[in-house]
């Protein structure tokens, strides 16, 4: 039976680095102790650290504008975003009249809070299909992928968040035999 142990000398060998310095025999018992109660530690490599992903390219429109496209039920939005005062039109009407709903107004700005952007800039919208609740949902899904496109360096910032995913939860399908997805016709006994 050959014995086929290595040491780190010779890893250092295989990879044409310098190896690290073997430690001596009267550390060896201790780190041998040591590797015994976590093999783990001593197993991994040490990793270099990588640089940060490079930032994407901005890109714009011949206006100046970012434009994205956001999703969510069955309501698809369409997003052009440029520099401006805040000011979001959603089909022609403004925001609040659009959306009357405080809460639908605070999902769109979700967007502008986390990236520390509240006010620069303005959003001009198309929304079709769904109800309110989905296309508030897909407008705040369009403003980030559109924001994201005109500042790519707050892409980690929005990613992190969970606004560049597209919330992909819809309602269920009526079955046959079925009131609705799952609910049954009431049981008559009688």
């Amino acid at each position: 039976m050959t014995d086929n142990r290595q040491s780190l000398a010779d890893l250092g060998n295989l990879t044409n680095q310098p190896a690290p310095a073997a430690p001596d025999a009267a550390e060896a018992p201790a780190a041998a102790d040591a590797s015994a109660d976590a093999p783990q530690q001593e197993a991994a490599p040490v990793q270099p650290q990588q640089p940060e992903a490079p930032l994407r390219e901005q890109q714009l429109d011949k206006q100046g504008r970012a434009y994205a496209t956001g999703r969510r039920k069955d309501a698809v939005a369409r997003v052009w975003l440029k520099p401006g005062s805040g000011k979001i039109t959603v089909n022609g009407r403004d925001q609040a009249v659009y959306f009357a709903r405080p809460t639908l107004r605070l999902v769109i700005n979700q967007p502008f809070g986390v990236a520390g952007r509240e006010g620069q800039y303005d959003v001009v919208c198309t929304v079709t299909g769904g109800g309110l609740s989905g296309q508030a949902g897909a407008v705040k899904h369009g403003i980030s992928q559109a924001l994201t496109r005109y500042e790519p360096a707050l892409r980690t910032t929005v990613k992190r968040a969970g606004f560049l995913t597209r919330d992909s939860r819809a309602v269920e399908r009526k079955k046959y035999g079925r009131a609705k997805a799952r609910r049954s016709f009431q049981f008559s006994k009688r």
